[in-house]
């Protein structure tokens, strides 16, 4: 069993940046991929970015790329999303998630937190 928190959540202008984290506790942290999804109202959940047991290797969804970077601290048992250059679409809770292996679908991941508002407002 893992539990996730995330925090950081907020109301930003367009062009402005957010950092959200999520904080891991129970079973091994390390031996998780771990994932940031998004869902806006009347939408489905979609995948945002995910990230390696090790760290080392990450996946972004298109409208990540080059703007967000997600980062784990195994030792802190934390995984991060630095959103920059954020826009009004980018408005959505979003939730971090648990899995064995990477994956870019919310199906994937056996674990979720509660999520975190975002708003961007233009």
């Amino acid at each position: 069993q893992v539990q996730l928190v995330e925090s950081g959540g907020g109301l930003v202008q367009a062009g402005g940046s957010l950092r959200l984290s999520c904080a891991a506790s129970g079973r091994t942290f390390s031996s998780y991929a771990m994932g940031w999804f998004r869902q806006a109202p009347g939408k489905e959940r979609e995948f945002v970015a995910a990230i390696r047991r090790s760290g080392g290797i990450a996946y972004y969804a298109d409208s990540a790329k080059g703007r967000f970077t997600i980062s784990r601290d195994n030792a802190k048992n934390t995984v991060s999303l630095q959103m920059n250059s954020l826009k009004p679409e980018d408005t959505a809770v979003y939730y971090c998630a648990a899995a064995f292996l990477p994956s870019l679908v919310p199906g994937g991941y056996d674990y979720w937190g509660q999520g975190t508002q975002v708003t961007v407002s233009s």
